[in-house]
């Protein structure tokens, strides 16, 4: 869905308040285009349950941009819930999913209710979200990268290595990797990042990101190019796109036997950090920064994987499991019998 479309799908309200998320609370056009489909999603099925849809009507014709505030005002808590149990068990989303249409919904309605002043209540102040299950991310072990990074072959092999070098060394995320220019690339070996919510960060560029880069800019195109700024270009010559670039990834996978592992452009992120964290002796304030996490807590992902290897490591001793000898003839103190010490 593209934000120029927004007025032709959406009331008049619901387009202010994407508009005031993508200026005023300056959130990136993905998020802005997120918000938007799970309000349409909502909208669609407020219509259905108020029987304002024909029951003929596919799901995804039905038109959203005649419901009137008095709608959106009549909507409770329980309306809420029962559009996460159909995104659950007929739209099959997950609960980070579902999360994330809990916290437009909640957005939403506070826009409405106390920057606008639309409507005087709001039934949706007090909706939770799904319990998200934490688990550690995936990523590739040193040797893992090594072997990814001497898989890169084929007629564009410069640039599809650099793509990679700058995944596993700087932590990128997709879309600041095809975001990215060649005057991103200062002369002091920093590159400029631009990522969520517009922010730009400045990354160091290692000796490794500086050799592939010098490696891929003879090849890089020029004649032809569309985006002459794009520091990666597809074989169309134009700007790369997220989608070329998973490709990519799932091919270099495939060629170094890590095929089955399920592994996205974003576990390369997490490869990033986890690597700086285990051999690098990079301090996690650090690594936030390098990352852009607007978060600590987000960070510190990285060091339960540290904890978590180092438990595993623990149970994996031999002498784990025995068990320390005990004398049948002497009672076990316990803290009811036993005095307090003096």
């Amino acid at each position: 869905m593209k934000k120029e479309d927004f007025p032709f799908i959406f009331p008049s309200y619901v387009v202010e308040f994407l508009n005031y998320y993508s200026v005023v609370k300056n959130r990136s056009d993905l998020t802005v285009r997120e918000y938007a489909n799970d309000l349409l999603t909502f909208l669609r099925f407020l219509k259905i349950i108020r029987g304002l849809a024909s029951k003929e009507t596919p799901y995804e014709d039905i038109t959203v941009s005649n419901i009137s505030l008095d709608v959106i005002a009549g909507v409770s808590l329980n309306d809420a819930y029962m559009f996460m149990v159909y995104c659950k068990d007929s739209r099959g989303n997950n609960e980070r999913t579902r999360a994330r249409k809990s916290t437009t919904l909640r957005n939403f309605y506070k826009y409405l209710t106390v920057q606008k002043r639309l409507i005087d209540d709001n039934p949706l102040q007090e909706l939770d979200s799904p319990k998200i299950k934490k688990t550690l991310p995936k990523y590739l072990t040193l040797d893992e990268s090594l072997t990814l990074l001497n898989s890169v072959d084929g007629k564009f092999k410069e640039r599809d290595y650099c793509i990679i070098t700058l995944f596993l060394n700087c932590g990128l995320r997709l879309s600041e990797l095809c975001s990215l220019n060649l005057t991103d690339i200062r002369s002091n070996n920093t590159l400029t990042v631009t990522g969520k919510g517009n922010k730009e960060r400045t990354i160091y560029l290692n000796d490794a990101c500086i050799d592939a880069i010098n490696a891929y800019l003879p090849y890089r195109p020029v004649d032809g190019v569309k985006d002459k700024k794009a520091l990666f270009i597809s074989r169309q010559k134009s700007r790369i796109n997220p989608r070329s670039v998973q490709i990519i990834i799932d091919n270099t996978l495939k060629k170094a036997g890590l095929g089955d592992r399920k592994l996205s452009t974003h576990k390369l992120r997490h490869t990033a950090a986890t690597l700086m964290y285990q051999h690098g002796n990079v301090d996690v304030l650090a690594i936030k920064e390098i990352l852009g996490h607007e978060s600590l807590s987000t960070t510190q992902i990285y060091t339960h994987i540290v904890d978590e290897q180092l438990k595993k490591a623990s149970q994996a001793n031999p002498l784990s499991q025995v068990k320390a000898p005990k004398r049948p003839d002497i009672a076990v103190n316990t803290p009811d019998s036993t005095e307090e010490a003096e």
